[in-house]
């Protein structure tokens, strides 16, 4: 048994739900300071955060990932107990395998080996370690940068550990993100006698053709790297339940998913503007859940490009596609950053599992990257 697949285990163990870490980092110290990394454990509110760092020298390359998972659901529908690593076909299952506390257990021993083989290497490495990325994301590594951004402290290359990759190992790697942007909107109206629509004013009535013509709008054509911004309804709701009363206002749960062609104030001034031109009676706030970023072809890209290619003879898809992630917070400091993890198949599903290979691999990826960085 390999020590990325015992650590995995030992990870996989701790019920760190968010945004609980449950020792999770402790243990990650543990390994990082006999191999001269200076721990600095950063809690905020809630959430318990980790800023490791070997050297004071720049480039400083930056392992980025989470120890907090989703909650297990029904642990009886599982095949084996959600928190009790358990080794079946090949496979690694319980929560947290794939996403993302496989990717840790790489990085860390990939860092052991690495420090090892290389004790002179250039520049710095560092650990951004959250327990909250699961969860509302406001204590953890947002304010880890912020506190970074403080003293001056810059990350030039990130590797994001999210299970990154479709149907093998490194197949795909996020080099960027798009935007997310979430409007929770309340039309107004006045209830009353569905007879007596004359003394009503019906919110659903209203409020459809302004949102049909959001739902229609155009909002811009993407670029070579991003798909064009999507706008969609989550969640939608009237009435008092019965049949006979007409609502007395419409709550709508909408956002967009942006590319880098268009800005958030954008977004925002061209949905106001079409509820105004309605003249709808309405209140409507915004949830800013992130900028989209994207690192272009560069010293990172590269490394990790071929250092996929090297450990799996596999070329890589370069891809911004799927939800946010913690990239967006660092990425705006000016560092270059990539997703790269195991197979997300099983992510956040009953039964999550990664297989056991991958991980092996994964760290061999991860110290071939910082070979090419570092060295």
């Amino acid at each position: 048994m390999s020590r990325t697949i015992d650590l995995t285990k030992e990870l996989i163990n701790r019920k760190s739900v968010t945004p609980e870490d449950e020792g999770c980092q402790v243990m990650m110290a543990e390994i990082l300071s006999p191999l001269g990394f200076n721990i600095e454990s950063m809690v905020f509110h809630d959430t318990t955060n980790m800023w490791a760092r070997k050297g004071d020298s720049g480039p400083v390359f930056c392992f980025a990932g989470h120890t907090d998972v989703v909650p297990s659901g029904p642990e009886e529908k599982w095949d084996t107990p959600p928190f009790t690593a358990t080794e079946k076909d090949g496979y690694l299952h319980g929560r947290g395998a794939a996403d993302m506390k496989g990717s840790l257990a790489a990085m860390l021993t990939a860092t052991e080996r690495f420090v090892n083989d290389y004790p002179d290497h250039k520049g710095s490495i560092a650990f951004l370690i959250t327990s909250d990325e699961e969860g509302p994301f406001i204590n953890g590594t947002t304010k880890v940068i912020d506190t970074l951004e403080a003293r001056n402290e810059k990350i030039d290359w990130c590797i994001v550990g999210e299970p990154s990759s479709t149907a093998e190992l490194g197949d795909v790697v996020k080099n960027g993100r798009r935007g997310s942007l979430t409007g929770d909107l309340v039309i107004k109206g006045v209830q009353g006698h569905v007879a007596y629509p004359h003394l009503a004013k019906n919110p659903v009535h209203h409020g459809m053709p302004a949102l049909s013509e959001i739902a229609s709008s155009h909002w811009d054509n993407g670029n070579d790297y991003f798909p064009p911004t999507s706008f969609q309804i989550s969640n939608i709701n009237s009435g008092t339940g019965a049949g006979n009363v007409i609502p007395g206002d419409m709550t709508v749960m909408f956002n967009f998913r942006f590319s880098t062609e268009v800005t958030d104030q954008e977004l925002i001034k061209r949905v106001e503007t079409i509820l105004d031109k309605h003249e709808l009676d309405y209140e409507l706030k915004w949830t800013f859940n992130g900028q989209p970023f994207l690192t272009d072809k560069g010293e990172l890209v590269e490394a990790t490009v071929n250092a996929i290619k090297d450990v799996t003879d596999r070329d890589t898809e370069l891809s911004t596609a799927g939800g946010t992630s913690d990239g967006r917070f660092i990425a705006p400091t000016g560092a270059q950053v990539v997703e790269l993890g195991p197979v997300n198949a099983t992510i956040h599903k009953i039964n999550e599992c990664v297989r056991m290979a991958d991980l092996d691999q994964l760290s061999d990826v991860y110290y071939q990257v910082m070979k090419r960085l570092l060295c």
